[in-house]
């Protein structure tokens, strides 16, 4: 690793860790923070849920703003404004405050995650990004096995207000590494000045020169404001949409939302079809390795969301156990993903990307169904058994997919890629969520029962369509080169003529 790539490895590591930490320590700071300052259940469910809506709604345009002035210099403004918001909100004097401020840190995250992958993708060759990308995941993997216990400690000690502060100094820190490396020259120049016209050959009269999907978007070129604005527009309904089902099953609200998140998504396609300089590129979306790998992506995040959201109600509602019993049953998942994810690296060289993350699509599958059997007087060693299955699928199919739709961006949209597959990781876990919300209110005596109900079978079909997902994202393994014909009279070497 040279001593470039090593500052932006360890800003992509920790940004990443940083957003999934402060995801899950929320959790154990949110009934001290309604207590405290004398917040309703609604008010403190959209601490979380404005966030996610900011989050999700600006993850792309984000990545186009990484693409046009530099991702070093969009992940540096997104860390010192998490920071920031952090801040403000250890010190919030009521529920409003915290609310508005969770919103400007959903922001910040937005700036910061796409920028996280598009350091990589432009500071590393695409045949060597596996190993960055695994370092990547097993951080946030350990960042949310970790973040309940990272999160309770202080909480208890210090209170809720010291629970935001622990991702102030980290944030800090790789803000100012992100400000003082700078952008890599190449890109700072293609983003900063046009490129040099092309030559006419004599066949041709002279004239403006071309682009293509390698030039990316110009310093001067337009944004697409209205591109944006329906995307935000999209994906916020959308979120808030199967928040509100997810949270209070099929209300007319969650309904509404999720229709006018079609409407909107209808008249985005209409836009971007006719924009000279569109938010989303065309050729990027093109690329079936790029849109299967992001599918793979959000059905493998809905799966294991609604699988653990089942599994812990069973465990806690039906089962009886406490939280930490509960949680320690699900411990294989989290011993699994951070050391399969620094092992991919090299299954991948030796078994390829395809076989690879196929392995991944059926073990995730596996787990699922194995979890779905589970009776009512069911034991911690077959819970266990499907956790580490979903664990060591998930990991599998996170690195090798989100590898893929990076590697196969241009370099130019790399920015556009990230924020794509961080969109992807944020709707999936809501998407599943919401179904298992629904389906298990059709039983209404039975439904948190995985045997009796119909929620996790329903899982296991969407965790079955990544297969075919993974299947047409990576091309076929390339079988190894016959060996060249024997030349008569040759005792080796190229042959001269």
């Amino acid at each position: 690793m040279t001593t470039r790539r090593a500052p932006v490895l360890a800003c992509s590591v920790v940004g990443a860790a940083v957003v999934a930490l402060d995801g899950t320590v929320l959790t154990v700071a949110q009934p001290a923070l309604a207590h405290d300052l004398g917040a309703t259940l609604g008010q403190v469910q959209w601490t979380g849920t404005g966030y996610l809506v900011a989050v999700a709604s600006l993850l792309v345009l984000a990545g186009r703003l990484g693409d046009r002035h530099g991702h070093r210099r969009v992940f540096a403004t997104g860390a010192l404004g998490f920071a920031a918001a952090s801040t403000g909100i250890a010190l919030a004097p009521d529920i409003r405050t915290v609310i508005a401020l969770r919103v400007l840190q959903g922001v910040c995250g937005a700036l910061l995650q796409p920028a996280t992958l598009g350091m990589l993708r432009t500071d590393y060759p695409p045949d060597r990004l596996g190993t960055p990308i695994a370092v990547r995941t097993a951080a946030i993997g350990l960042a949310a096995a970790t973040g309940p216990l990272v999160g309770g400690a202080p909480a208890t000690a210090y209170g809720w207000r010291a629970v935001f502060l622990l991702g102030v100094p980290p944030t800090l820190a790789i803000g100012i590494l992100a400000l003082a490396t700078g952008e890599r020259p190449n890109l700072r120049e293609a983003a900063g000045r046009p490129r040099p016209p092309r030559r006419p050959n004599r066949r041709e009269a002279p004239g403006p020169p071309r682009r293509t999907a390698k030039d990316g978007p110009k310093a001067g070129s337009p944004l697409d404001p209205g591109g944006a604005l329906l995307l935000a527009l999209t994906l916020g309904l959308l979120v808030h949409g199967l928040v509100a089902v997810a949270g209070t099953g099929a209300t007319a609200g969650g309904t509404l939302s999720c229709a006018a998140a079609l409407l909107a998504g209808l008249l985005l396609v209409r836009h971007e079809r006719r924009a000279i300089c569109p938010l989303l590129p065309a050729e990027l979306l093109r690329g079936r390795s790029v849109v299967a790998g992001l599918g793979a992506l959000l059905a493998a995040s809905a799966a294991l969301t609604g699988t653990l959201f089942v599994a812990t109600w069973f465990l806690q509602d039906v089962q009886r156990l406490d939280p930490l019993d509960c949680a320690l049953r699900f411990l294989p998942l989290a011993a699994l993903m951070v050391p399969g994810a620094l092992l991919l690296p090299s299954l991948q060289r030796r078994h390829g990307p395809r076989r690879t993350a196929a392995a991944g699509a059926v073990l995730l599958t596996l787990g699922v169904l194995l979890l779905s059997r589970l009776g009512a007087d069911a034991g911690a060693l077959p819970v266990g058994t499907g956790a580490a299955l979903l664990g060591a699928g998930f990991v599998t199919l996170m690195v090798t997919m989100t590898s893929g739709v990076v590697r196969a961006a241009p370099e130019s949209h790399a920015g556009v890629a990230g924020g794509l597959q961080q969109t992807a990781m944020n709707i999936g876990p809501a998407l599943g969520t919401a179904i298992v919300t629904l389906l298990v209110a059709l039983v209404p005596h039975g439904g948190f029962v995985p045997a009796d109900g119909a929620a996790l079978p329903a899982l296991a079909v969407l965790a079955a369509l990544t297969l075919p997902a993974v299947l047409r994202a990576c091309p076929a393994d390339p079988a190894p080169e016959p060996p060249h014909p024997a030349v008569p009279g040759h005792a080796g070497g190229p042959l001269k003529r």
